[in-house]
């Protein structure tokens, strides 16, 4: 039996010229040099700089394609977008290191020479004497440590690992008595399995000292109340005063909870953002530049051009003739294209950071986060009449720089609710107001979330409790119980 459905499907296509632009306008200033320098490359009849006789030359090139047929066109189609950008994609931007500011050179960064974290703890085992199996075991240890100086696996897997891959045949016992000539190797702390055991080598290695002494009491016994700061339980347990167990606690508090990370920190290179946009204030009045790294001077080359102005002419046009010219044609295209798109992107992001600077003027007049408006992505959006993907294409990988220092644009939007006076305040202001409360309150009783939210009520935002919890997560402030010192 045969049945029949009909089903409609709606979805929003565009053209790859559109795609492209969209991909044009989310890259960074630095980014969006690299894609200008590839297709000035793949391109020769585009080139950079001024040209006097571009405008005669665009009015050649527009009268040329009349004498050309559709069908020698070639047809791109419509491309449906979600194939082209999801979510998911991860542009090429996100894998450069932007580390250069507006004003200096292109400059290469050298990386410093030297020896890895790896080698180096190898280099010390060099100093015990071990047997062969004994060596293969404890380098196979340090080729387990990660970079915060940790080996973060079951020492059970360690030995069916030796086996399988390094033919040494062991057991856990073995393991375990190589790991604590590991766990001699500098930095101290190295091959720890746990925070625990790794503050535990460290202080076991401190010369004796009472504050020594009473810190490795903690850290071996009583290592969960340490961590959930239950002072009083610890000052009972050892039957210690509470100057003793805050020397104790700054003796730990010395210690280094990654002890590989100081030395694998070494070979990083620090990543630095380049301002796409910037904001000064002039007479009072915000001033909006946008990096004239984004604005590259282009046009269609002239030489190019000519080829095709002669092909109009010429009375005999052979077959290679006409593919040769197909080929100058498309690429003549290409160029034109871009450089309109190049237009059309700093059109697109002046625009919007203007509308946004405009949205939020009393912030970036007084620098105060307080004075941060509500602003949510189709505000902006509505505001010059484009899509919401395009707004967000902007603020999520663009900064600006103000006399406050570089931000990152989407930083500025933020949800709204309504205050007991009945007017709309930005979440980003509650949030400020209960950073400052917190860090102003006694440290030797911290605020509950429950006594957070009374005062902000009492402040004029009428919270739950459960939301000062979320905002409190969203600052990466932990709960009352550990913030507390003595």
């Amino acid at each position: 039996m045969l049945k029949q459905y009909l089903q409609f499907k709606l979805s929003q296509k565009l053209s790859p010229q559109q795609i492209q632009l969209m991909k044009l306008i989310q890259l960074p200033t630095q980014a969006f040099e690299q894609r200008l320098k590839q297709e000035l490359e793949e391109n020769p009849a585009l080139e950079s700089g001024k040209d006097e006789v571009s405008d005669q030359l665009d009015d050649d090139f527009d009268n040329t394609q009349d004498d050309f047929n559709d069908n020698e066109t070639i047809d791109a189609g419509e491309i449906n977008v979600d194939d082209y950008l999801s979510d998911d994609e991860v542009p090429d931007y996100r894998t450069n290191a932007n580390n250069y500011s507006a004003d200096d050179e292109d400059k290469s960064v050298p990386y410093a020479a030297g020896t890895s974290f790896t080698q180096h703890l190898v280099n010390q085992l060099n100093t015990y004497r071990l047997s062969d199996d004994e060596r293969d075991i404890a380098i196979f240890l340090v080729g387990s440590v990660d970079e915060s100086g940790y080996i973060r696996r079951e020492l059970s897997d360690i030995v069916d690992d030796l086996a399988f891959t390094q033919s040494v045949y062991t057991d856990e016992d073995k393991v375990a008595n190589i790991l604590k000539i590991v766990h001699q190797l500098d930095p101290a702390g190295v091959g720890a399995r746990n925070l625990q055991e790794c503050l535990s080598i460290q202080l076991h290695r401190k010369e004796k000292h009472p504050d020594v002494e009473l810190a490795t009491q903690i850290i071996d016994k009583a290592f969960d109340q340490f961590t959930k700061k239950h002072y009083k339980k610890l000052m009972q347990k050892f039957d210690i005063t509470e100057d003793q167990l805050k020397d104790a606690i700054h003796e730990i508090e010395r210690l280094n909870p990654k002890p590989g990370g100081s030395y694998a920190g070494n070979n990083r290179i620090v990543e630095h953002v380049v301002p796409d946009f910037a904001i000064k204030i002039v007479d009072g009045e915000l001033e909006l530049t946008l990096n004239g790294r984004n604005a590259p001077e282009l046009h269609v080359s002239r030489e190019y051009s000519n080829m095709l102005k002669g092909y109009k002419e010429s009375k005999d046009k052979s077959k290679s003739q006409k593919d040769a010219v197909m080929f100058i044609k498309q690429k003549l295209d290409a160029a034109k294209w871009f450089i309109d798109a190049i237009k059309q992107r700093q059109q697109t992001l002046f625009v919007t950071m203007s509308t946004i600077m405009h949205y939020q003027k009393e912030y970036f007049l007084t620098g105060d986060e307080r004075n941060l408006k509500p602003m949510i992505l189709k505000d902006i959006a509505d505001e010059i009449d484009m899509d919401v993907s395009t707004v967000s294409r902007v603020a999520n990988s663009k900064y600006v720089d103000t006399p406050y220092g570089t931000k990152l644009i989407k930083e500025f939007f933020s949800e709204s609710m309504t205050n007991d006076q009945g007017e709309e305040v930005s979440t980003r202001e509650i949030k400020k107001i209960l950073e400052t409360v917190i860090e102003e309150e006694n440290k030797k009783k911290p605020l509950t979330d429950e006594a957070l939210a009374k005062i902000l009520k009492e402040k004029g935002y009428p919270i739950a409790r459960r939301t000062v919890a979320k905002y409190r997560e969203q600052l990466d402030i932990p709960v009352a119980r550990l913030r507390k010192k003595i």
